[in-house]
C-alpha cells in the first residue's frame, strides 16, 4: 500500500491573501472557502493555507521550484509574482545562476526556474518541491508514497510518481537544525482500499513518529518524518 499526496499546507497569517497570490502566480483556481488553490483541471496537488499567529523566523524547509517553458514565460511568471506582492530574495545565489529567487507576501521562498533546467524537464508548473533534508528521509518518503527514487547521489535524493509530475527532492548535508514547527507540511490520504490506522502504523514502522491529533484537520493524525518534519495522515473523506 502507499499513501496519496493530496495537499501541501502552508501556515499563514492571512490565508486568503496567500491563496489569491498563489492562484494568480500558478493560474490555479481558488478552492473551497478561498483559502486553498487547485489546478483548473481538478487533478493533482492542492495547496491549503491554514491560519497561524506564529511569526516566520527562519527559511522554510521546503520551497517550490516553478518550471517555465521559455525565457518569456520565466519573466512573465516573475512579473506576476511581483505584481501580487512578492519580492526578490537574496539567498547568496551566484550572478551566473539562471533561476530567480523570490518570496511570497509572507516571506515563503520559491524559485522560478529557467526553461533549460534538465532536472525538471517534463515536470508540471510546480517542477519540484525542494527540501532541506537527509538521504534517509528521501528513502522514507519514497516508501511512504510509493514514488520511485529518480535521483540518489552524494546523499541527495529525489522521488517522482510513476505517473510523472512534480518531483520532491532533498539536498543532503549540510542542512539547518530544526528550531520550531515548519510552516509547510504534506497532507496524505490512505488509498481507497486502505484505512488510516493501518497507514499510520506503516509509517511508524519505516521511521515516522506519531504526535497526536492534527490541530487543523478533524480526524487527521499528526506525525513527524525521520528528520522531524511535520505531516498529516487524513481520516476518511
Amino acid at each position: 500500500m502507499a499513501l496519496h499526496l493530496v495537499a501541501l499546507a502552508f501556515d499563514a497569517h492571512d490565508p486568503s491573501l496567500l491563496a489569491r497570490f498563489w492562484s494568480g502566480v500558478l493560474g490555479w483556481e481558488l478552492d473551497g472557502d478561498g483559502t486553498a488553490v487547485a489546478p483548473r483541471d481538478g487533478d493533482g496537488l492542492r495547496i491549503r493555507f491554514l491560519p497561524t499567529e506564529e511569526p516566520k523566523t527562519h527559511p522554510n524547509q521546503m520551497h517550490f521550484d516553478l518550471m517555465t517553458t521559455s525565457l518569456d514565460d520565466q519573466q512573465q511568471t516573475v512579473e506576476r509574482a511581483l505584481a501580487r506582492g512578492g519580492h526578490h530574495l537574496d539567498i547568496g545565489q551566484l550572478p551566473e545562476e539562471e533561476h530567480v529567487v523570490l518570496a511570497d507576501p509572507e516571506e515563503n521562498e520559491f524559485c522560478v526556474v529557467e526553461p533549460t533546467n534538465g532536472f525538471l524537464a517534463g515536470c508540471g508548473r510546480i517542477g519540484a518541491l525542494s527540501s532541506d533534508g537527509s538521504q534517509q528521509v528521501g528513502y522514507f518518503w519514497s516508501a511512504a508514497l510509493g514514488w520511485p527514487l529518480v535521483w540518489d547521489r552524494d546523499e541527495e535524493t529525489a522521488i517522482q510518481s510513476a505517473d510523472g509530475g512534480m518531483k520532491i527532492s532533498w539536498g543532503g548535508p549540510p542542512w539547518r537544525d530544526k528550531t520550531g514547527r515548519n510552516r509547510l507540511h504534506l497532507d496524505l490520504a490512505p488509498p481507497a482500499e486502505g484505512d488510516q490506522e493501518t497507514e499510520v502504523e506503516r509509517l511508524v514502522a519505516i521511521g515516522a513518529t506519531r504526535v497526536g491529533a492534527s490541530p487543523h484537520e478533524d480526524g487527521a493524525v499528526a506525525m513527524l518524518d525521520p528528520d522531524g518534519n511535520e505531516l498529516c495522515v487524513l481520516g476518511p473523506r
